[in-house]
C-alpha cells in the first residue's frame, strides 16, 4: 500500500473542493479555498484523527483504509471514476462494481444535481433499485434507511419476497408497480448481458415468487421513466405525486425526483413534509442520515440501500 502517495491524492482532492459545493459554509475564518480534514471526515462518516493519520500517509498506527471507507470518500470528495479507480489502486483494495453493490460510486453528475433538489425528495438508485444515495426529503417521505446488504439492497427483491415492503403503497396499486418493476427489471437484465448478479436474482425471483414468475413470462420492457405514485404517509396520510427518473448515460443508475403540480394537494403536503421532517419516523430533525452506515451524505443526504425506495423506484 503506497500511503504517503494515497495520502498526497487524497489532499489534493480536499484542496479542489469548495464547501459551498458539499453544502457547508463558507465561514469567515476560512484560511483555505478548499475542505478542512475534519470536514472530509465528516462527509466520510470517518474519524478526525483516522482521516488525518491517512492523509499524512504514515503507516503509525497501521491505517488500513477498508473498501467501504475508500468509497465513502470517493464519495465524499466528488471523485470521478477514473479517480475512484485510481485510489483503490493506491490503497491496494480491489476496484468495486462501478454501479451496484454496497460500494458503489455515485456518479458525479447526478449527485451535483440531487444537491440541488434540496426542496424535493429526490435520491439515486441502481438499476436495480437499490438506493445509493438520498436527501433528507426523501427520508422524510419514505422513512429511514436501514442497512441492507446483498439481494436483499434491491428493493424489486424485496417487493416479492417481503409483504411488509408494499405497505408504502396503496393494496389497489400493488399489481401495477409489480407490473413496471418486473418490465424495468427485463431492460436492465437485456442491457447488462450476462451479468451474474442479475442471474442470481431473478432465479431467486422466479422461484420465491409465482407473481414474479408469472410477470417474467409475459417478457414485457419498459424502463421507467415517470409514473404516478400514491405514497403512504404515518402523518400526512396518503400523497399522490409524480415521480420523474433520470437516467445516466450507461442506464445504470438514475436520479429520481418527487414533485406535483402547484396547488394540487400533494404540492401542499410536500410543503407540510419540510416542516414535519422526519420527526414522525422516529428521528430527530437535523440527524446526518447515513453517518453510521457505509458512506455519508454531503448535504443532509444518506448513503446506502434503503428498505422504502419501491416509492421512489
Amino acid at each position: 500500500m503506497n500511503l504517503p502517495e494515497l495520502g498526497a491524492f487524497l489532499r489534493t482532492r480536499r484542496d479542489r473542493i469548495r464547501p459551498a459545493e458539499v453544502g457547508l459554509p463558507q465561514g469567515p475564518r476560512r484560511r483555505v479555498p478548499g475542505l478542512r480534514r475534519e470536514e472530509v471526515a465528516q462527509l466520510a462518516g470517518l474519524s478526525a484523527d483516522y482521516y488525518t493519520e491517512l492523509e499524512r500517509g504514515g503507516a503509525k498506527h497501521g491505517v488500513q483504509p477498508s473498501a467501504q471507507a475508500l468509497a465513502a470518500l470517493a464519495r465524499a470528495l466528488r471523485l470521478n471514476g477514473d479517480e475512484r479507480d485510481h485510489l483503490f489502486h493506491l490503497a491496494e483494495r480491489p476496484i468495486p462494481p462501478s454501479a451496484h453493490g454496497p460500494s458503489a460510486h455515485v456518479q458525479p453528475a447526478l449527485l451535483a444535481l440531487l444537491d440541488r433538489l434540496s426542496d424535493t425528495p429526490a435520491r439515486v438508485i441502481t438499476d436495480l433499485h437499490e438506493t445509493l444515495v438520498e436527501n433528507a426529503l426523501a427520508v422524510a417521505l419514505l422513512g429511514p434507511s436501514p442497512a441492507h446488504h446483498g439481494p436483499t439492497a434491491s428493493f424489486v427483491h424485496r417487493w416479492f419476497t417481503d409483504p411488509r415492503t408494499r405497505d408504502i403503497h396503496p393494496p389497489e396499486d400493488h399489481p401495477h408497480h409489480s407490473r413496471v418493476f418486473v418490465s424495468d427489471l427485463h431492460a436492465a437484465a437485456a442491457r447488462r448481458g450476462r451479468d451474474e448478479e442479475v442471474k442470481k436474482m431473478v432465479a431467486v425471483l422466479r422461484r420465491r415468487s409465482q407473481e414474479f414468475a408469472d410477470l417474467w413470462d409475459t417478457h414485457d420492457v419498459a424502463v421507467r421513466r415517470m409514473d404516478r405514485k400514491k405514497i403512504i404517509h404515518p402523518t400526512l396520510g396518503v400523497i399522490e405525486l409524480d415521480c420523474f427518473n433520470l437516467l445516466s448515460e450507461d442506464g445504470r443508475q438514475r436520479l429520481l425526483w418527487f414533485t406535483a403540480p402547484p396547488g394540487s394537494p400533494g404540492a401542499e403536503q410536500l410543503r407540510l413534509l419540510s416542516v414535519i421532517g422526519t420527526q414522525e419516523w422516529g428521528l430527530a430533525r437535523g440527524t446526518n442520515y447515513g453517518q453510521a452506515q457505509p458512506g455519508v451524505s454531503e448535504t443532509g443526504a444518506s448513503f446506502g440501500p434503503s428498505a422504502s425506495d419501491g416509492g421512489a423506484s
